[in-house]
């Protein structure tokens, strides 16, 4: 109800501005780019997605920085359940493989999580119930992909680093 036009909300991980309100429902536009780099592309009518409102800054920051803007996509490998959580692993594509640091933060489908294991081909994250319930893990399946955000400051550091 206090959504307004002009906000910007994540969209399993896509920062997208509210064009329109109406009727209990929101309209936002998404350009070549956003569909390029993003899952958004393969959506069809009553799938689920994540949403999350922007962060207010007079309060907690839970998680890690996360802007909502895709970096890419990469495929879910293997789900398995673990004492009533649940590992998720995904192949790692080239391009973000110097971004992904075990222990450190995570975005996949706008959900900001922490590598539980890392390889050099594979990452892992480890799914509590909550999450599991709340969000569109429960619909993810081997070989779907899904939106990555790499962290901001790992992002900048690796850019300075290449500008040395």
């Amino acid at each position: 109800s206090e959504l307004k036009v002009d906000e910007s909300i994540s969209h399993d991980g896509v920062c997208l501005t509210v064009v329109k309100v109406e009727n209990n429902r929101h309209v936002v536009t998404a350009v070549e780019e956003t569909l390029w780099r993003s899952s958004l592309n393969y959506k069809k009518e009553g799938d689920e997605i994540n949403l999350e409102r922007s962060m207010l800054l007079n309060g907690r920051l839970d998680g890690h920085i996360v802007q909502g803007h895709v970096d890419g996509m990469m495929a879910c490998d293997k789900i398995s359940e673990k004492n009533g959580s649940w590992i998720f692993r995904f192949h790692i594509k080239d391009a973000g493989r110097n971004l992904i640091v075990e222990k450190g933060s995570i975005c996949i489908n706008g959900v900001s999580l922490t590598v539980a294991k890392l390889s050099e081909k594979k990452f892992s994250v480890a799914i509590i119930p909550f999450t599991f319930e709340h969000t569109t893990f429960k619909n993810l399946k081997p070989g779907d992909e899904v939106n990555i955000e790499y962290d901001i400051i790992g992002k900048y550091v690796s850019r300075m680093m290449k500008g040395r």
